[in-house]
């Protein structure tokens, strides 16, 4: 694959990815809807493109956006990648979507002559500025294999895990366990508080004993400190990767009770209001549960992201 790539959707997640992939020296022609969040990237090197279809000429496109229907229109929408003359050799997704979705996709696509790679990854913006995302795969193999140069770029470790849309049902799955994570973490902490133990000290406990993991470990100086503005993924976006859960579970006939009751309680979330606010703000809605009033620890934590 040529040195230089496209990329579409520059979000918390796509400005991280790039910056590694700058870093690496590889190249970049990038375009996001609202223009402004791409032009920092300008001082990385990356090139500033007006239209998506300004990305046809690079062999490989990157896209990371929020949903399936976001997807599509990037993709087949007016003025989308894939709907002028020129069209690049291989289209590699990151995004959060569905199965069902993913495969309509990857129809279009290879019906164009364009590749499809499916590439979503495990981790937040902080953790992909750290060079720490896992990135699994799926599609033709040898897709995969030609891919690794900017899959290890970005990543600290990257999988294929079948043909087709797998990877779709591994990031389902990740996610769904990821809100079921949050929900108990936050219901735990507030145990432990209620009940005299200091905020940030049962989390750093947790973080050490045989249940911490990268994921409570990065979420703890949050919420120690109650800093829910440093957004890395919002209430709704967590919603709607529990609703993709679900709905794999029923197409698959498996039974999963924690994950509808945390979704429940997310949509709750969305109900009262939370927006552009970090999903760990659940912990306020657990402490008002149980009659209790946080108070940020105002203490120094590592995240375990540093380099």
């Amino acid at each position: 694959m040529a040195n230089q790539i496209g990329w579409i959707g520059l979000g918390r997640m796509g400005e991280a990815m790039v910056k590694r992939l700058l870093k690496a020296g590889f190249g970049a022609k990038v375009w996001n809807r609202t223009r402004s969040k791409a032009e920092p990237l300008a001082e990385y090197g990356a090139e500033i493109v007006n239209h998506k279809t300004d990305l046809a000429s690079c062999e490989v496109v990157f896209t990371m956006v929020s949903t399936t229907d976001d997807l599509k229109e990037v993709l087949f929408g007016e003025g989308g990648l894939v709907t002028g003359a020129e069209k690049p050799k291989v289209v590699v997704d990151s995004s959060s979507i569905s199965q069902e979705g993913s495969a309509e996709i990857r129809e279009q696509l290879e019906a164009m002559g364009v590749a499809y790679l499916c590439a979503p990854v495990s981790g937040n913006a902080k953790v992909a500025k750290a060079g720490k995302l896992l990135i699994v795969c799926s599609g033709p193999q040898a897709l995969y294999d030609k891919a690794q140069p900017f899959l290890q770029a970005m990543g600290r470790k990257a999988m294929w895990v079948g043909e087709g849309e797998l990877a779709r049902i591994w990031k389902i799955a990740h996610n769904t366990m990821f809100g079921v994570i949050i929900q108990n973490l936050c219901e735990i902490t507030v145990l432990a508080e209620k009940a005299g133990i200091p905020r940030h000290v049962f989390l750093e406990s947790i973080n050490d004993s045989v249940l911490g993991s990268m994921y409570t470990r990065y979420k703890t100086p949050m919420l120690s400190n109650l800093t829910f503005d440093q957004v890395t993924f919002t209430p709704k976006l967590l919603l709607k990767d529990m609703d993709l859960g679900m709905g794999a579970a029923k197409a698959h006939g498996v039974a999963m009770p924690a994950a509808a009751a945390t979704r429940e309680s997310v949509a709750r979330m969305v109900g009262r209001g939370y927006e552009d606010i970090d999903f760990a703000v659940l912990l306020v809605e657990m402490a008002k549960d149980a009659g209790l009033e946080l108070k940020p620890a105002n203490v120094k934590i590592s995240d375990g992201l540093e380099s």
